[in-house]
């Protein structure tokens, strides 16, 4: 519950403190004393955005502050998953510069305005006279079914299944738009695979193909020149083998006259046993070129694919080649195995959408049962603020999974017993509207953790018995929590366990905005004065005084 609200220079306000009581707090005061504004001060610290326009001082900073008193279970998973520091008192600040930057804190630690607003919702429900507009939505109806009906477990279960149905829903379509884009391209790239498959090529092989055919193309040549170069080295009338071999052995008969002699012989001897090597192996390579058309033929016939192919594809080697082959391998194989796949993550769906079928229903039962008892005590308290021919109805009906079960559910309104049910935003006026979400709020709040209920002006529009019957509303819901109530109506005064006025105050040329915590008797005066007007009757202190505690 909120303990406490500090507001300094905000709107007209330019120092405020306010303790609430944990029962039935009524703010009351004047058109214009700036009750809302002290709501919308709270309502910073609760994550609305700030305007840096509402400074009262332009030249200082702006600062909310809210102590609550909290249940450490209520609050527990938001500061450990945001890695907060939890201590029975939370405290709440938010500043705002004259530059327009804000800043929040919780327990003195920085926090973003999401996480601010996040945490809000654990704390307090404001409602405020534009909120009745939430009535229509059908959001709010089916929280509000939720809320009464009360099986969280089976709720978390079944948003936790139906997350993964939804992200199978997305795999699905992914790959379904995967395999019809795949599929445009298969035939062509089965086409180009299999043309690739079938020649076969080896590494490098167009290149030692390529090398081959010009040994065969020109194998009369080399040949001839083979034959000639091992001729002379061997077989000539003077072979150069032979001619090496006696200046090897002329220049060793030097050894004994020059010193440098030995040295060239034996350089020569390595020169003649490199040109022996070299002799055998032109005699070698003599032997293997064989003139071979046919083989030509066929080397001619692989080379001249091989370079259509590199050609086709825009690369150079055999190499590149071979690696688009295996890229239009892994291509085909995909298509092919996205099948498989999405037949998988069919029947991962279909089971999946058996276990929510099961469990909507159980959640629709459970809304389908709450709802009778939940139009019966609605359309009581309808009666009694003063509407008694009005009814609700929650038609609940189902249709597709969704993220919340598979019912649509729609209050459905008849303000004169007349048996026509409607959307309540065809049929219900403003006033209709306020204290109808009143009633539903009254029941909703004893089935929520909220300990803080905020009301502002919901009365409005409703006077005499339609009031006094809010009042025992309000009355009763203060019970089992905090409420703070912004009234004009007498009736809702009188049943606070703290009111508090709020005046303009003029001090040192400026007017702000303050608030005091009345005591019995300044109670009296100020709801006869509500009653009667600036100076009560004799008769409106005594009705004042029956009306407060």
């Amino acid at each position: 519950m909120l303990q406490k609200l500090t507001i300094k220079n905000y709107a007209i306000i330019d120092h405020l403190e306010v303790d609430f009581s944990g029962n039935l707090n009524v703010i009351t005061g004047e058109t214009g004393a700036g009750k809302s504004i002290v709501l919308g001060a709270l309502s910073l610290i609760l994550g609305e955005r700030a305007d840096p326009g509402m400074l009262l001082d332009k030249g200082s900073k702006c600062v909310i502050e809210g102590v609550f008193k909290v249940k450490k279970s209520q609050v527990a998973a938001f500061f450990q998953e945001h890695e907060l520091d939890m201590e029975d008192q939370l405290i709440i600040r938010r500043e705002i510069s004259a530059a327009g930057k804000s800043r929040a804190f919780v327990n003195d630690t920085p926090v973003n305005l999401g996480q601010l607003t996040e945490l809000s919702q654990y704390l307090v429900d404001l409602h405020q006279q534009f909120d009745t507009l939430e009535l229509e939505k059908s959001d709010f109806q089916r929280e509000v079914m939720d809320a009464l009906v009360n099986q969280p477990a089976v709720m978390q279960q079944y948003q936790q299944q139906y997350q993964r149905y939804a992200q199978i829903q997305r795999q699905l379509k992914q790959l379904q738009d995967q395999r019809d884009n795949a599929n445009k391209e298969l035939d062509y790239n089965k086409f180009l695979l299999d043309e690739l498959s079938d020649a076969s090529f080896a590494p490098n092989e167009i290149e030692d193909l390529d090398a081959e055919l010009k040994v065969l193309s020109h194998a009369e040549e080399i040949r001839n020149t083979l034959s000639r170069v091992y001729f002379q080295l061997n077989e000539d009338e003077q072979p150069i083998l032979q001619q090496l071999k006696q200046i090897q052995s002329s220049v060793q008969a030097l050894a004994s006259y020059h010193k440098d002699a030995p040295a060239v012989a034996q350089r020569l001897q390595s020169v003649y046993v490199d040109l022996q090597d070299i002799s055998s192996e032109i005699g070698h390579m003599n032997d293997q070129v064989q003139f071979d058309n046919a083989r030509i033929e066929q080397v001619n016939e692989r080379v001249s694919l091989g370079y259509k192919l590199l050609k086709k594809h825009g690369v150079q080697n055999t190499a590149e080649l071979l690696v688009i082959q295996e890229k239009l391998t892994q291509s085909v194989e995909g298509v092919l195995n996205l099948d498989e796949k999405l037949a998988g993550l069919e029947a991962e769906l279909a089971t999946l959408q058996a276990v929510l079928q099961k469990l909507a229903e159980t959640i629709t039962a459970a809304r389908v049962k709450a709802a009778e008892p939940f139009e019966k005590k609605v359309n009581a308290l309808l009666a009694q603020v003063g509407m008694p021919n009005a009814r609700l109805k929650a038609a609940i009906t189902q249709g597709a999974l969704n993220p919340y079960g598979q019912d649509t559910i729609e209050f459905l309104f008849d303000a004169n017993k007349s048996g026509q049910f409607a959307p309540i935003r065809k049929v219900a006026s403003g006033g209709e509207l306020s204290r109808l979400m009143l009633c539903i709020k009254s029941l909703v709040a004893r089935s929520v953790a909220l300990p803080t209920l905020i009301f502002d002006e919901i009365d409005t529009g409703i006077s005499g018995e339609a009031a006094r019957q809010v009042s025992f509303i309000m009355e009763d819901m203060a019970r089992g929590h905090q409420i703070i109530c912004i009234t004009h109506q007498p009736q809702i005064a009188g049943k606070a366990d703290a009111h508090y006025f709020v005046f303009k105050d003029a001090r040192d040329g400026k007017i702000t905005t303050n608030v005091r915590l009345l005591t019995r008797e300044e109670r009296i005066n100020k709801i006869a004065q509500m009653l009667s007007g600036e100076k009560p009757t004799a008769a409106a202190l005594e009705n004042a005084r029956e009306l407060v505690k």
